[in-house]
């Protein structure tokens, strides 16, 4: 059973465009990076590091460091009704925690086909708005707000 705790990160470039994927078991809706800790003990950063390397392919230790920025922001919601079974009985809310990860240019994409089918850069005001959660587009906004904290 999944654990409701879960880190969003928001990859960029540095021309402030934003990876976004599209999730398989949901054509039609993309998101950034997500994933619940697979234990209660797992430090957020190593988690977040984690579903980066397997949704992505990109492996964060090999990136410059401080490009993994925790922005020091979490959220509670409402887990989607349709993806409670994954989580243990009566579990409905989820606090998720948000991070940031400046990519560099050239790096390449290699998707988890089981989790995401597609993926694209856009620029971060698009990437918000396609975004098929709402605080998901909230987190891409408030990383280039200036406002990290």
């Amino acid at each position: 059973m999944k654990i409701p705790i879960s880190v969003l990160v928001v990859i960029y470039k540095s021309n402030r465009d934003v990876l976004l994927i599209e999730r398989a078991d949901r054509l039609g809706f993309w998101q950034s990076v997500t994933g619940s800790l697979d234990a209660p003990e797992e430090d957020l950063a190593s988690a977040a590091t984690r579903e980066v390397f397997e949704e992505t392919g990109i492996a964060v230790e090999k990136l410059p460091a401080g490009s993994l920025v925790n922005m020091h922001h979490q959220i509670e919601y409402t887990i989607y009704p349709e993806w409670r079974f994954r989580y243990s009985p009566g579990v409905t809310r989820n606090i998720e925690h948000w991070f940031a990860l400046q990519a560099p240019e050239n790096i390449q994409i290699q998707l988890a086909p089981r989790e995401h089918v597609a993926y694209q850069w856009l620029p971060f005001e698009e990437a918000a708005q396609k975004c098929f959660s709402p605080s998901n587009g909230e987190a891409i906004l408030k990383l280039f707000s200036g406002n990290k904290e």
